[in-house]
């Protein structure tokens, strides 16, 4: 932060992993007040003495500057904008856990991927279920193609901001955007929210492809094809289908479903090669939100009835032991069809 800046806003990133560490960073460089909460003392403790995790985000330094704190109340006091950046299962018992301490009521911008297993809903529908008098209208997710690895190097990535709040929507896009880093802005919070969940799914796909040693042909066809069940969900679910064609849709589904750096996509690796998925689970650090929202997902499918062949086998291989082969040949040989149908 330049010297003799004035500070822009004061916000609190409630979790520190690989992503939470890279936006307190990107905060700190917009020359705005982070702080930062670790509820794990373990990890709280590597990160106050070495500033940096080994296992999350190893080449990001956080600056002296950004408080790092596993006190909650000690993050959210005298902060404008609360930003989520915890897995979308744990959102719920965190928000519990806001609601004694929230004195006024802040701002809630969400950066976490998926649909709570049960409940079925998305992050924007917990925190209205769980904060009392919570407004929708101070609420908006962050969503796209942006892998923390690539955020913290600066490398140039383009998101999109979405709420019901056409002015939250633009603060967040000032509050986010630099140089390196471009917030777009959207109306359809269902949509964006509803994308960067489900595509996690699809990238577990991907990466099942390629741990089975398939090619580019079948990739190119699992992320249309994909693209293709989220949207059919999406619309049913009252988000627009337009969302989907844009950076919180194909943008993210391409980039988890490609990258080295996708936690879903290595997921499928390894499930593609053999291993069982809750030794993977147990031998990661960080959260892949896919597993469990092709729970969510397939429930969801089932529930308003919208076809989401690649989920369901997804669903089969990771929950009910059915081979990744057996998952393949039985998408190949569906009955046939039009491309594009309802």
């Amino acid at each position: 932060m330049a010297e003799n800046m004035e500070v822009k806003e004061k916000i609190a990133i409630l979790g520190a992993g690989s992503w939470g560490i890279a936006i307190a960073n990107l905060l700190y460089q917009n020359n705005h007040k982070a702080k930062l909460w670790e509820f794990n003392p373990d990890d709280y403790q590597i990160l106050l003495e070495h500033r940096t995790h080994p296992k999350k985000l190893p080449e990001a330094f956080i600056p002296d500057d950004v408080l790092i704190t596993n006190i909650l109340s000690e993050a959210i006091a005298d902060v404008e904008y609360i930003v989520l950046a915890v897995p979308s299962q744990h959102v719920r018992n965190v928000c519990l856990q806001l609601k004694p301490i929230l004195k006024e009521m802040p701002k809630f911008i969400n950066l976490a991927k998926g649909v709570e297993v049960g409940s079925l809903l998305r992050v924007s529908e917990i925190v209205g279920e769980t904060i009392p008098d919570f407004d929708r209208n101070r609420f908006a997710v962050l969503s796209g193609p942006s892998h923390a690895e690539e955020v913290s190097k600066d490398m140039p990535t383009s998101i999109v901001a979405a709420s019901t709040n056409p002015e939250l929507a633009k603060s967040v896009q000032r509050i986010f955007s630099n140089n390196t880093f471009r917030v777009y802005r959207s109306s359809d919070l269902k949509g964006v929210e509803l994308g960067g969940s489900l595509k996690n799914i699809i990238a577990i796909a991907s990466g099942i492809l390629h741990g089975l040693g398939l090619g580019d042909n079948t990739s190119g066809a699992l992320i249309t094809r994909g693209l293709a069940e989220i949207t059919r969900l999406g619309v049913k679910l009252g988000a627009e289908a337009e969302t989907f064609a844009g950076l919180s849709g194909i943008g993210d589904l391409i980039a988890t479903c490609l990258s080295k750096h996708s936690r879903n996509r290595y997921v499928g690796e390894r499930i593609g090669r053999g291993e069982k998925l809750q030794e993977i689970l147990d031998s990661m650090v960080m959260v892949a939100e896919g597993v469990y929202t092709c729970q969510s997902a397939q429930e969801l499918s089932e529930k308003y009835q919208v076809e989401m062949p690649i989920t369901n086998e997804v669903y089969q291989v990771l929950f009910k032991n059915k081979s990744p082969q057996e998952a393949v040949t039985d998408l190949m040989t569906r009955s046939l069809k039009k491309e594009v149908w309802n």
